[in-house]
């Protein structure tokens, strides 16, 4: 509550005008708003769908993630069958990965939300070309197995994902690493060619665009796949 209210006064720049305790109160108990924000995080499931399974709306359930979230990212992850240790930080994740031979999986994670109010700059930027909804993508970054590692740096659906990892640094990671190896899809194709020793993506195919194939007609009008 003390990191929300900080944040409250940055954004107000004077001191606030209302007692304490003030304004909406919560629909979800802090046991709620605590559980909620890592199933998100792991189930990739829409603030909507949430909302159902809470019986509250899809605002409530921004609020607790949007608050519940800075505590975990401050603690850091911790890593698989390796008590007392957490990733805090990219520099962090990529010494571990070069010290345990760790080839990662990176990925990006798209989740609607809601439509940024009316008038705000770079509104636009949070319509996904892919989805055709309001989103925010986090890259997420997991072992072999599949075990969350690191993730964070929210960014704006609209971007692409190759953007993003020039934007937080992973391109500049790989090189400071030369050892480490990671797998990626066909959205960092350009980091895989830029590190090819490092850096493997799916073969680029003919028809190919985003992860799916595309169905279309043949020159003799039937229909086919290209």
């Amino acid at each position: 509550m003390a990191r929300c209210e900080s944040g409250r006064h940055g954004r107000r720049e004077v001191d606030r005008r209302r007692k304490a305790g003030a304004g909406p109160k919560y629909e979800l108990v802090f046991i709620d708003r605590l559980l909620v924000t890592p199933g998100h995080l792991r189930t990739g499931l829409t603030h909507k769908a949430l909302g159902v399974l809470y019986k509250v709306g899809s605002s409530t359930i921004e609020r607790a993630i949007r608050e519940v979230h800075p505590l975990s990212a401050d603690r850091g992850f911790a890593v698989p069958d390796r008590p007392g240790i957490r990733l805090r930080t990219l520099e962090d994740l990529f010494a571990d990965a070069a010290a345990e031979d760790v080839t990662m999986r990176i990925d990006g994670k798209e989740t609607q939300v809601r439509r940024p109010r009316a008038g705000r700059p770079g509104r636009r930027a949070f319509v996904s070309g892919k989805r055709r909804q309001n989103t925010v993508k986090i890259t997420t970054i997991s072992d072999g197995r599949g075990r969350t590692l690191w993730s964070g740096a929210q960014r704006p659906g609209r971007m692409h994902d190759q953007t993003s990892v020039r934007t937080e640094g992973i391109a500049e990671q790989f090189h400071q690493h030369p050892g480490v190896r990671a797998e990626v899809d066909h959205g960092y194709r350009g980091l895989a060619s830029e590190s090819l020793d490092q850096v493997s993506a799916p073969p680029k195919t003919e028809g190919h665009e985003g992860g799916l194939r595309t169905t279309g007609r043949s020159p003799s009008g039937t229909a086919g796949v290209r």
